[in-house]
C-alpha cells in the first residue's frame, strides 16, 4: 500500500469518526482537569441532567431530517413541566395512576402544540422558522399566564408527587442507573429502530433529502413533516416532565435556550440543517459533548458568562470540523 493510500485512509477514518474522537478527547481532558470528573456521583448527575436535552434533541432531529427547525421545544418543555406540577394536586386520587394521567395529559398538550406547528408548516406551507417562533412566543406566554410568572410548587407529601420526585432523583435498584437515564435509553433505542428499520423512518429522511422525489413517487410528504413536528412536541413536553421530576418544581422559565442546545447537538452530531442527513446515535454524541463541556467548566468553577462564550466557540469549531469533513470526503 502506498503512502498516499495510507494517508487517504487515515484522513477518511478521522473524518468518519471525528465526533467520537472529539468525545474521547473531551473525556480525557476533563479527567485530567478535575479529579471529581470520573466519580460515580458526577457521571450520574451529568447523565440525569442531560436526559431532557436528549429527548428534545431526538425530536429536533426528526424535524431537521425533514428540512425544518423547531424553535418552540423549550416553551413546550415549560408547558409540559408546569402541566404535570399543576395537575397533580387537582386530581381526586393519588399514586401511580394519577401520575400516569398527569404525564399523559402533559405529553398530549405538547403533542397538540407540535401538531399545530406541523399543520402550519406541512399544511399551510409556512416557513418552520416563522411558525415555531410564533409558537415559542405563544407557549411561553401561556406558561407565564398560567403560573402568574411564579414557580408551581406541589405538596411534597402527596403520594403522586413523591413518586415523581423519586423517579427524578433515584436510580434503578442494584445497578444505580437513574430512572430518567434508563427511560431515555429506551426512547433512543425506539427511534434508532424506527428511523433505520421502518419505511416511515427512511421516508422521513428522504423527505429532507429530496422532497420532490418523494412527492413524485406519490407519497404524502406533508404527512412525514406533520408527524415529525408532532413527535417533537410530545418529546419536548416529556422532557419538561423530566425537569420537574428532577427539580421538584414546575417553572415557566424551564427550557429557556433549550432549542439552541438541541439544534447544536444535532449539528455537532453531523445532521444537516437542510435535511436528509442525521442519526439518533450521533445526535446523542452531540448531547454528550455539550454536557461534558458544561460539566467540566462547572467543576472548574468557570463563571456562567465565560461558559457561554467558551461553549459557543467550541460549537463553532465542531461545526467547522463537520464542514471540513464533508468537504474532504468529497475530495477523497
Amino acid at each position: 500500500m502506498s503512502n498516499n493510500r495510507r494517508a487517504t485512509g487515515l484522513v477518511s477514518t478521522l473524518i468518519n469518526y471525528n465526533i467520537y474522537i472529539m468525545l474521547a478527547t473531551l473525556l480525557v481532558v476533563s479527567a485530567m482537569l478535575s479529579e471529581h470528573f470520573l466519580t460515580l456521583q458526577n457521571i450520574s448527575n451529568l447523565l440525569r441532567q442531560l436526559a431532557p436535552l436528549a429527548l428534545v434533541s431526538i425530536g429536533m432531529l426528526l424535524v431537521v431530517l425533514t428540512g425544518g427547525i423547531d424553535l418552540s421545544v423549550g416553551s413546550a418543555a415549560a408547558i409540559g413541566g408546569m402541566g404535570v406540577a399543576m395537575a397533580m394536586p387537582m386530581l381526586p386520587f393519588e399514586g401511580g395512576a394519577a401520575l400516569l394521567v398527569c404525564i399523559l395529559g402533559a405529553v398530549l398538550f405538547g403533542t397538540l402544540l407540535g401538531a399545530i406547528n406541523g399543520l402550519l408548516v406541512a399544511g399551510f406551507g409556512m416557513a418552520s422558522f416563522v411558525a415555531t417562533l410564533a409558537m415559542m412566543t405563544m407557549a411561553r406566554g401561556l406558561a407565564y399566564m398560567l403560573s402568574n410568572g411564579q414557580p408551581v410548587r406541589f405538596p411534597r407529601d402527596l403520594a403522586t408527587a413523591q413518586i415523581l420526585t423519586e423517579f427524578g432523583s433515584k436510580g434503578v435498584p442494584g445497578v444505580n442507573v437513574p430512572w430518567p437515564v434508563l427511560s431515555v435509553l429506551l426512547v433512543i433505542a425506539l427511534f434508532v429502530f424506527l428511523l433505520r428499520q421502518t419505511s416511515w423512518g427512511r421516508l422521513t429522511v428522504a423527505t429532507g433529502s429530496n422532497e420532490n422525489a418523494v412527492r413524485l413517487a406519490g407519497l404524502p410528504v406533508w404527512r412525514y413533516k406533520f408527524l415529525a413536528f408532532t413527535l417533537c412536541g410530545a418529546l419536548s413536553a416529556l422532557a419538561g416532565v423530566f425537569v420537574t421530576a428532577r427539580t421538584a418544581v414546575g417553572t415557566p422559565v424551564t427550557g429557556v435556550g433549550l432549542e439552541l442546545d438541541a439544534i447544536a447537538a444535532c449539528v455537532i452530531g453531523g445532521a444537516l440543517l437542510s435535511g436528509g442527513k442525521g442519526t439518533v446515535t450521533n445526535t446523542m454524541i452531540g448531547v454528550l459533548i455539550l454536557g461534558l463541556i458544561g460539566n467540566i467548566m462547572n467543576l472548574m468553577s468557570v463563571p456562567a458568562y465565560p461558559q457561554q462564550i467558551i461553549k459557543g466557540v467550541i460549537i463553532i469549531l465542531a461545526v467547522l470540523m463537520q464542514g471540513f469533513g464533508a468537504h474532504a470526503t468529497r475530495r477523497i
